[in-house]
């Protein structure tokens, strides 16, 4: 029999003969996870729950297989993370963060932090930051990541100590932590000394069960207690990086979400502004090896087909990658190094990277919406005059896009000497987290307006059709947002579509597509044939050959498009390719 398992957001599809009992089936899924990321970490994890992913019934480990599951059920394995200060990845942070799952120590990480007692100070007069209070998702991130790194054995924090960080982190009981106030230098030590204060039963605190109020009563409605410092135990709480990284993490994964989201929502505008795919072949990629641009083109030519525009922006993930590794080194062995510039460097050319997406964005955005560039409605109504349409929608895209510039200045380059001096060369990291966030949502929002756009102005094209997977992302998009047949209230729309980029549900509908294209050899890496004149293409050469498409897409490509936006394929000669574009003028780029 088979089996479909998930570990922590990941399934896998494990044989059995079905006489294994559980305990094995969530040990040899564990196995596998942890194959899949490099094998690091999987002797230290237990199973401590296996449930029916359908209802959650919770499983016994000793049952055997065939006893209580049927062939290709669902199962979901552990609600813990095992934290060991070295093996915590930005996306299971994120996880934490959700309250998705709960934490244990490894037995090394408990080993190593008995061992170690040792270290300064108390924190009472570090507790001056300033500003609104982390979210409950951002302060569990926190609290996470803060756990993650006491557990390494290297802060000289109690076992005991420690313990009840992870108690309060499970029964979901978080301090309020104001946003600013850090410079990033020793540490995030005025973040840091609010989640500490809590801890100790002083200033705010949350919960679910509570909502917000004094920190000793939330923590003695879940039976905790607060904790009392053992000698020189202050530093080890409020030194380190963690309220950078912790952002700096949601940030890295929502950058990598929004940059596979924005690629979707490209080839949508691409195809209702009547462009080219040729740009996306295979051939001329290769000419500049850049692995992002190689895979972005990858995905463009699988959601088009024979699409149509060229677009400039396929250099993202190639940028995002390296970020999110850096941030990774972060989140992982910061030990005692507590100073903020690495994570600030990176956070700011995170901001300007990602920043790039909602740039182009708004360009396609105005394109659809004026008349003279896109033959479409003026601002995608069909009653100009009395209706707006987009028009102020891409006021918006355009004032978040302006925003933007401001806020991808970098942080880090500033430093102001704090402490009398003893701190001499900040990082401003803190700032460099907080920014790169708010970009990161502006971008967000301005490609949820660009799709929101495209989706308008595919409906003036029907009863033609796209590809089937921008098919699929219209059908999604309109289970949320109907045509604008006239003007209403848009705000809520907004907010829909980029909740749903968010939760990468326009990624999800279209990935396996993408793969399925992808896995089919016959499917071919040019966009255009190699012997043929792109000039001499009839309207009906064009329908029919992406009718013969893997999709079945047949969307219109008619001369008019192509009188207005031809691409001359020149050939690759000594190492180079050149496309030279013909609009009006003609303008040539290598």
């Amino acid at each position: 029999m088979k089996l479909s398992v998930r570990v922590r957001g990941d399934w896998f599809a494990v044989p059995c003969k079905g006489n294994e009992r559980l305990q094995w089936l969530g040990e040899e899924t564990l196995r596998r996870y942890y194959k899949s990321r490099g094998g690091s970490g999987c002797a230290e994890e237990k199973v401590y729950e296996v449930r029916k992913a359908k209802g959650g019934a919770i499983l016994d480990p000793d049952d055997l297989i065939k006893d209580v599951l049927d062939d290709d059920d669902f199962v979901t394995v552990g609600k813990f993370i095992s934290l060991d200060g070295n093996s915590l990845s930005t996306d299971d942070l994120m996880r934490l963060g959700k309250g998705e799952y709960l934490i244990k120590l490894t037995v090394d990480a408990i080993q190593k932090v008995q061992k170690s007692r040792d270290l300064v100070d108390d924190i009472l007069d570090s507790n001056q930051g300033v500003g609104p209070g982390l979210s409950p998702e951002r302060t569990r991130m926190l609290l996470a990541l803060r756990i993650n790194v006491l557990a390494k054995g290297y802060s000289g924090i109690s076992l005991e100590t420690l313990q009840q960080y992870i108690a309060a982190f499970n029964s979901s009981c978080l301090p309020w932590v104001p946003e600013k106030g850090t410079v990033g230098a020793s540490g995030d030590l005025a973040p840091l000394s609010h989640l500490a204060l809590g801890m100790i039963g002083e200033g705010k605190m949350w919960s679910p069960k509570s909502g917000w109020a004094e920190a000793k009563y939330v923590l003695e409605s879940h039976n905790l207690t607060p904790i009392k410092l053992k000698p020189k135990e202050g530093l080890a709480l409020i030194n380190g990086t963690q309220l950078i990284t912790s952002l700096g993490a949601e940030a890295v994964e929502r950058s990598e979400a929004i940059a596979r989201q924005a690629d979707v929502i490209a080839a949508m505008s691409l195809e209702v502004l009547k462009g080219t795919s040729r740009a996306f072949d295979s051939k001329i990629q290769a000419v500049r090896p850049h692995k992002g641009q190689i895979k972005v083109a990858r995905q463009l030519r699988a959601l088009l087909a024979l699409g149509h525009l060229p677009v400039g922006g396929g250099r993202k993930s190639q940028i995002l990658q390296p970020c999110a590794r850096r941030l990774h080194t972060q989140v992982l062995p910061p030990g005692g190094n507590f100073h903020g510039e690495y994570p600030a460097k990176v956070l700011d050319y995170l901001a300007i990277a990602v920043h790039e997406l909602s740039n182009m964005s708004e360009r396609r955005l105005e394109r659809l919406i004026n008349p003279a560039l896109s033959e479409l409605p003026a601002f995608l109504t069909p009653d100009g005059g009395l209706n707006s349409g987009f028009m102020i929608a891409h006021c918006t895209a355009a004032a978040l896009v302006s925003e933007n510039k401001v806020l991808c200045h970098p942080a880090s380059v500033d430093s102001l000497t704090t402490s009398a001096g003893t701190e001499d060369h900040v990082s401003m990291g803190g700032f460099s987290a907080r920014k790169c966030l708010r970009v990161v949502e502006h971008v967000e929002q301005v490609l949820a307006i660009e799709l929101l756009a495209a989706c308008q102005a595919l409906e003036f094209l029907r009863p033609l059709k796209t590809t089937a997977p921008l098919e699929e992302v219209h059908r999604l998009v309109r289970t949320l947002v109907k045509p604008w047949a006239k003007d209403r209230f848009m705000a809520p729309d907004i907010d829909a579509i980029t909740k749903l980029l968010q939760e990468e549900k326009i990624w999800h509908k279209v990935k396996p597509m993408i793969d399925h294209y992808h896995s089919v050899p016959k499917h071919r890496d040019t966009c255009f044939l190699p012997n043929h004149d792109p000039h001499q293409q009839s309207t009906t050469e064009w329908t029919d050959r992406r009718q013969a498409s893997p999709y079945d897409s047949h969307f219109l490509l008619h001369q008019e498009g192509l009188r207005r936006q031809n691409l001359l394929y020149d050939g690759l000669k000594g190492g180079k390719a050149v496309i030279t574009m013909v609009k009006k003028k003609s303008i040539s780029s290598n």
